[in-house]
């Protein structure tokens, strides 16, 4: 959809939407392309020993096929949502795409959710299946009796506990399916907000919330797809930033994506897969990028050569980017979306200069702007909520069931994100925090976000969170949660050097006057640090 250019100016005004009246997920990312190129490679499944199995784009739509076959023969219809709570393994990719074809709407749940969660979720959207593995089942053992929606559950890894057995159902049924006609407006799944400022609400998308994806994923990754690109990502599938600028973007355009189960993220693994099934295009999140940053001269252990590396979800700040020209040998592209509208800010290094701090321009075909609290329009360098123009191809259909959540979400003609940005005269947004998460101290308004930046610069700090906490002077001051680096001891001593390297690299106004050693942060199933958390003492949180 987005054409190459030389300059930014250029690759925008010649953008041009091409959202047709009818469309589906599954055939866009399976069905076509099992029709004209079987064989193609469309999951290349990690094996911890020798080769690793690879799932054809005919592979994919028989699977498929039977289990939309199966979703129907238990009595599934349109409409009713399917809950998928599975790591990356290709039956996670045959749930949703069978979700598609079948008129249902998929509902990605983290394999990280424990039992609130997972039943918090089941039970707002009032799920009728749940497909998942022998860890899902062992925690909706106690939680079955109170979700009374819940008519189906399959298991990948065989029967349970009131569970069938996925692949031998799907066995049994046909590997041949007519998928339902839906429009691009019809509903195709529910994305869940990751709840930093709340109860999660789910997020209702389109079926052309996929076309709305594709230029956030062809821009920072600089006109994918290229010939020989292959795309991993860490993260979850289960979160919009695996499944939606990952997954679905490269099986649409036939590329094939690495799937790798693993319990949790390890760096040094990281660099071994990308290497060993040379990996060109990945999506790493900063939280990933600063654990992979403490392995020293990682180039002398793997052969890896990649083309692009997208983050977003916190800003990256000048020492990542460092960092990441130094190790790859090229530009991380940091981006911008959210859970409602996703991919809309961007960088692309390839036709324009890379702001360190700054998370790029409007992706083009989106229409982003900074506003006041009634939809107008600020001037540039004033801080004020980012927002997106109403009807963008992107944009979720609303909250599920929550009227009035969705109305709150928006003021004239723009999606407001919640999140407080700046553009400078260049059109380069600047992050500030989320509303919340913005520090009054002393008249001043500060973000997080570089003071963050700054702090991960210091040799001993491997993560950093910050806060305002109140304070009857200043209204709030800066307070530090910081997780140190393996072997290094927090003192009164390293705290008052942090202190300073602050003071000296940022503003006497910006220092943190606290600090708080941590062994760990909190963080949502998507790697974002929770600052309404951190507000709480380490002792009670």
């Amino acid at each position: 959809m987005l054409s190459r250019g030389n300059s930014y100016d250029e690759i925008r005004q010649a953008f041009r939407w091409q959202i047709p009246a009818r469309f589906n997920i599954a055939t866009a990312v399976c069905e076509r392309h099992a029709q004209e190129t079987p064989d193609r490679p469309a999951l290349i499944v990690h094996q911890d020993s020798g080769d690793p199995d690879v799932v054809s784009f005919e592979q994919l739509d028989r699977l498929s096929n039977r289990l939309a076959n199966l979703f129907i023969a238990r009595g599934l219809t349109r409409g009713d949502r399917v809950g998928i709570m599975l790591p990356q393994t290709p039956e996670t990719a045959i749930a949703h795409i069978a979700a598609y074809k079948a008129g249902l709407i998929a509902i990605p749940l983290s394999t990280l959710f424990r039992a609130d969660a997972l039943e918090y979720r089941l039970a707002n959207s009032a799920a009728r299946a749940l497909v998942t593995d022998r860890a899902g089942l062992d925690l909706l053992a106690d939680l079955r009796s109170a979700l009374t929606d819940l008519a189906v559950v399959l298991s990948a890894d065989g029967p349970g506990d009131g569970a069938d057995d996925l692949h031998g159902e799907m066995q049994r049924a046909s590997d041949r399916f007519s998928t339902v006609d839906t429009t691009a407006d019809d509903p195709a799944f529910i994305s869940f907000t990751s709840g930093t400022t709340g109860p999660p609400k789910g997020a209702l998308h389109a079926h052309r919330s996929l076309l709305g994806h594709l230029p956030g994923v062809q821009f920072p990754h600089e006109f994918f797809p290229q010939s020989g690109d292959l795309f991993w990502t860490p993260a979850d599938w289960a979160w919009l930033g695996g499944l939606m600028d990952v997954l679905m973007p490269s099986l649409y355009f036939g590329i094939p994506v690495l799937c790798y189960r693993a319990a949790k993220f390890d760096p040094a693994e990281a660099f071994h897969l990308m290497a060993k099934h040379k990996v060109r295009n990945t999506f790493i999140p900063p939280t990933a990028l600063k654990m992979m940053r403490q392995i020293s001269n990682p180039s002398r252990h793997w052969d890896f050569a990649l083309r692009t590396l997208g983050s977003g979800g916190e800003s990256l700040g000048s020492e990542l980017l460092g960092w990441g020209a130094e190790t790859f040998d090229l530009t991380i592209n940091e981006f911008y979306g959210q859970t409602e509208c996703n991919l809309v800010i961007g960088n692309c290094a390839a036709v324009m200069p890379v702001r360190p701090g700054s998370m790029g321009r409007a992706i083009p075909g989106h229409d982003v702007a900074i506003v006041d609290a009634a939809g107008e329009p600020v001037p540039s360098g004033t801080a004020g909520s980012i927002g997106i123009y109403k009807n963008d191809p992107v944009s979720f259909l609303g909250y599920w069931r929550d009227e009035a959540a969705t109305a709150d979400k928006f003021a004239g003609d723009w999606l407001l994100t919640g999140d407080v940005g700046t553009q400078d005269k260049d059109g380069y947004f600047w992050f500030v925090g989320r509303d919340d998460d913005v520090i009054t101290s002393a008249g001043y308004r500060i973000g997080p976000g570089e003071i963050e930046d700054c702090l991960m610069q210091h040799p001993a700090v491997a993560l950093a969170g910050v806060v305002g906490v109140p304070d009857a002077m200043r209204t709030e001051i800066i307070k530090a949660c910081l997780v140190l680096r393996d072997g290094v001891a927090g003192d009164a001593v390293l705290e008052q050097d942090i202190q300073d390297f602050v003071r000296r690299r940022l503003a006497a106004h910006e220092y943190p006057r606290l600090i708080e050693f941590r062994d760990s942060l909190p963080m949502t199933t998507t790697g974002k640090i929770m600052r309404r958390k951190l507000r709480i003492p380490a002792t009670d949180a």
